[in-house]
């Protein structure tokens, strides 16, 4: 077996019916937000770039938590933020401060009983290794650190875009009118 097959076979527990079905429930909150705010850290943040990039190629009010445009977020919006092995000092003040503010949160993770996903609306389980189970016992895949729960992240995520394109009725010509022309 070569190690793109190994790999594979990693990932496809994560697609599985079971977590797919999380799809539908994240769709339809996303696609009724008045707006939608995405965090995360490290590769977990460039995912959730990735997906707001495609949110507002879909025409929502979509943005990245830490960039200077952002706008505040309050009763309407959604805080969509990643916590992989369950929690981020970070990650947790955000959820509060958009609490506080009215916004519901999401928090897509591998570790639902952990402290930031325990605290949020909505959560969005993903089974696999994050970098806080990457060594001993715990470790469960020949990618390194939270390789493996970051690319299906992509992946999900991706997928969720297929939903909300669907379910809004955006064609892909009009995303593509929403990409930038300042390549």
């Amino acid at each position: 077996m070569t190690l793109a097959d190994q790999v594979l076979d990693e990932l496809r527990p994560g697609l599985a019916p079971e977590v797919l079905a999380q799809l539908p429930n994240l769709s339809q909150r996303l696609a009724t937000a008045r707006r939608v705010v995405c965090y995360g850290v490290g590769r977990e943040g460039l995912m959730m770039r990735a997906l707001t990039m495609r949110l507002y190629h879909l025409g929502l009010d979509a943005h990245v938590q830490g960039d200077m445009t952002t706008p505040p977020v309050g009763l309407g919006d959604v805080l969509f933020v990643s916590a992989g092995p369950g929690s981020f000092s970070t990650v947790a003040a955000l959820v509060g401060v958009a609490q506080d503010a009215g916004a519901a949160v999401i928090c897509i993770t591998a570790e639902p009983d952990g402290a930031v996903p325990r605290s949020t609306d909505m959560v969005i389980h993903l089974p696999a290794q994050t970098m806080a189970a990457d060594q001993g016992a715990k470790r469960s895949s020949i990618l390194p650190m939270g390789s493996l729960f970051e690319a299906l992240m992509f992946l999900f995520l991706e997928l969720l875009v297929l939903d909300l394109r669907d379910r809004l009725g955006v064609s892909p010509e009009a995303m593509r009118s929403n990409h930038t022309n300042l390549e």
